[in-house]
Formats: C-alpha cells, sequence, structure tokens
C-alpha cells in the first residue's frame, strides 16, 4: 500500500513527495545523515533517516531472531541435513542474481557506472514471497517451509553484504566495541548472572523476577547503546541490533520460521517479537512510501540490471544450486518436485523491501538510484511469473 501511494505521489506532484521524504525532523542532531556546512560536519536527522535507519533496525532484528533460533535450538530449521538443500539453493540465489545484474550493465555497456549496486538483486522479500508462495503452493505445501527458509537465509547474507560491502561512511571498527560491549553486559547481567543464582532452584526466583520486573528494558537500553555504536562505525545502522538478538532469553522448541503457534510461547524473544510485529507492519508501510516514490521517466540501465537480476538470476540460480545438492545426495523435501523448485524461485525473484533497501545504500540519491529502485519495485511482476509458472507446470495446491 505504501508503495502504490509513493508511485502516485511522484508521478503527481513529485517536489511535495520529495519534501516529504526529506522532511527535517531535527537539525544539528546527535544522529543522522552527515553533511559538511561552512566546513564543519553535522548531522540532520530526517523522516528517511528515521524510518530506513531507525525503524527498519527492528525489521531486521526480526528476520535476526527467526535466524538465530533457526540456528541454535536443537531442532531448528538451519540445522542438519534438512537445511542443506536450502541452503545450498540459497547461495545460487544470490549468485545467479549478481550474475546477471553484471553480464547485463556489461551488454549495456555501463559495467564500471553500476557495477556496484550488484547486491541489489540479490535480496528476497519474505512476507510478499511467503504470501505468493502460498498462493502458488498452498499453505501445505513442503515448498513453504523451503521458501521460507530460503528467504530468511538470503536476507541473512543480505546483512552481511550490507555490513562488509556498503559501509555509510568512513568505518571507525572501534565504535564496535561499544556494540559487543553492550551485548556481552546484558546477556551477563540480565540472562546469565539470574539463571546461575537460580541454581537448581525450581521456582527459579531470580530469572522469574528479571521477567516480570526488568522484562525488555534491559535488552531496549543495551539496544540503544548497540545502534549507536553501528551508526558511528559506519556500518549501516539499521543492523545495530543483531548483536542484541542472541543474547535475549528464547524458546526451547522450534515451530518453524514464522509460525503462529508462537504466539502462545512466554519466553521473552518470542514475547518481544509479537510486540512489535504491528509495529513493523506499520514501519514497513512507511518504509514503502518513503522509497518507493519513483517517477516513470526514472527508467534506466540500473533498471534493467535489477530487474534482470531478479526475474532471471533468481530462478536460475536457485534452480541449478538446488539441483545440484539434489545430486550431491541431499535430496529435496519429501513431496516436492523440480519443477516446484523452479516455481519457487520464481516467487523469490519478488525483492521489494530489502532490494530497496540496498538501493539506498548502494547508490547516492539521483538518476541511478531511482532506476534501480524503479527496478526492486517492478520484481513485483515475479508474482504474475510464477502463478503462472504454476499453472503452465501443473504444481500440485496443498492446503494442509
Amino acid at each position: 500500500t505504501g508503495a502504490a501511494l509513493a508511485l502516485i505521489w511522484a508521478n503527481v506532484d513529485n517536489e511535495s513527495y520529495q519534501h516529504l521524504v526529506h522532511f527535517v525532523l531535527w537539525d544539528h542532531a546527535p544522529i543522522g545523515h552527515a553533511h559538511e556546512v561552512d566546513g564543519e560536519m553535522q548531522r540532520t536527522l530526517t523522516l528517511h533517516f528515521f524510518i530506513n535507519d531507525i525503524c527498519m533496525a527492528f525489521f531486521f532484528a526480526i528476520a535476526a531472531k527467526e535466524v538465530w533460533e533457526g540456528i541454535i535450538l536443537k531442532d531448528g530449521e538451519l540445522r542438519g541435513k534438512k537445511a542443506v538443500t536450502p541452503l545450498i539453493a540459497t547461495a545460487g540465489g544470490m549468485i545467479g542474481p549478481a550474475a546477471v545484474y553484471l553480464m547485463i550493465g556489461a551488454m549495456l555497456g555501463v559495467f564500471d557506472l553500476y557495477s556496484q549496486g550488484w547486491a541489489i538483486p540479490t535480496a528476497t522479500d519474505i512476507a510478499f514471497s511467503y504470501l505468493v508462495g502460498r498462493i502458488v503452493f498452498g499453505a501445505g505445501h513442503p515448498a513453504i517451509p523451503f521458501l521460507l527458509l530460503l528467504a530468511i537465509a538470503d536476507d541473512a547474507g543480505g546483512m552481511v553484504i550490507l555490513a562488509i560491502f556498503y559501509p555509510t561512511g568512513d568505518l571507525q571498527p572501534a565504535w564496535l566495541l561499544m556494540s559487543f560491549a553492550a551485548a556481552i553486559g546484558v546477556y551477563l547481567l540480565a540472562n546469565w548472572l539470574p539463571t546461575r543464582l537460580d541454581g537448581t532452584d525450581p521456582a527459579r526466583p531470580y530469572s522469574t523476577w528479571m521477567r516480570q520486573k526488568a522484562s525488555f528494558w534491559p535488552y531496549a537500553i543495551a539496544g540503544v547503546i548497540s545502534w549507536y555504536g553501528f551508526h558511528n562505525a559506519g556500518i549501516h545502522p539499521a543492523l545495530g541490533l543483531l548483536p542484541i538478538v542472541p543474547t535475549i532469553p528464547h524458546a526451547d522448541k522450534p515451530y518453524g520460521f514464522f509460525a503462529e503457534a508462537e504466539e502462545h510461547l512466554t519466553d521473552l524473544l518470542n514475547w518481544i517479537e509479537h510486540h512489535l510485529k504491528y509495529f513493523v507492519e506499520v514501519m514497513l508501510f512507511f518504509f514503502g512510501l518513503l522509497n518507493a516514490g519513483v517517477v516513470f521517466s526514472a527508467f534506466g540501465e540500473p533498471t534493467w540490471m535489477v530487474l534482470g537480476g531478479l526475474i532471471i538470476g533468481k530462478p536460475v540460480g536457485i534452480f541449478l544450486m538446488g539441483m545440484l545438492a539434489v545430486k550431491l545426495g541431499f535430496g529435496l523435501p519429501a513431496g516436492m518436485k523440480p519443477r516446484d523448485l523452479w516455481v519457487l524461485g520464481c516467487v523469490a525473484a519478488i525483492g521489494f523491501t530489502v532490494a530497496l533497501f540496498v538501493t539506498t545504500v548502494a547508490f547516492p540519491a539521483g538518476a541511478a538510484q531511482e532506476a534501480a529502485k524503479m527496478g526492486a519495485v517492478f520484481s513485483f511482476g515475479a508474482a504474475a511469473i510464477a502463478i503462472a509458472m504454476g499453472r503452465i507446470l501443473r504444481v500440485e495446491k496443498r492446503e494442509s
């Protein structure tokens, strides 16, 4: 909805739309976009920075929560042989789009101009892909958990790419000591120490007090400190909550990625996630509103590079690497066929949210960024392609 409104607004009255995007919330602020004024560096907190750099941190934290539980829990989705094929397919779903993006750039003769945007089409939009996946496969098809695992792993890879290849300024890694000190400190004081003091007492008085009285506040404070450390380190601050996620007490049993049953769990990590759910959904509306507003005349080479990377590179990369995993003996989930894997790759080609996010850090504001955004927005066309492919290949829809 936010993206659709942004497209309409930007093409009807682009001047007022840009005024909204760059609306200043706080000038001469301690956080925000850095810029030079009369020879001095100043920061300005704009609405765009507030959404992209602060609010998006909660989106990435929720994705990191799912990744962390998939790794740490005994029967987690990212452990054991069952995770191998989706993870190998994920590698294909990142390498394929990047390769196609660069190949199209070389064919168009603009490789040197736009090569820094290679990571834009590596992203998969979890929410939209999940919705389209359920339309194509049905809720009970084994391709759905495969798709979720792939999308989560894809976005985890995207976080690593953002941190390594797209710093927001001059890197000052010493500031990361603040982030990791906050993570270690809150883990020791709010998690490890109460458990240690409880000993073998089944009532767990110290852990219970910490959960009921202190609740999420120690982790919220640590999160603010960690975010500020990332902000000053030159690493994108939207990743600033990631060191804190593993320190929060988590569930003992996995129910699968974004499982509805998790709403009934009482561990603090799931409690935080479900209390953030509606805030993040509202934030994603504003993210779409502030980032998807491109004028239709913005079409250019980066549009075709991003769109080609997603529409062509994603399904090809996922299918080839997934079938390689099958040849290596890891196999597909029971009830899933090679044609399902191809259609799943088409579903995963919806890049939207994270692709838009990477676009804003890969290119400075201007024609290249606007053109690349157009490619990310029009990757919604992958939904129609996936639905059509599902019908052509006669994918069996399973609701239970």
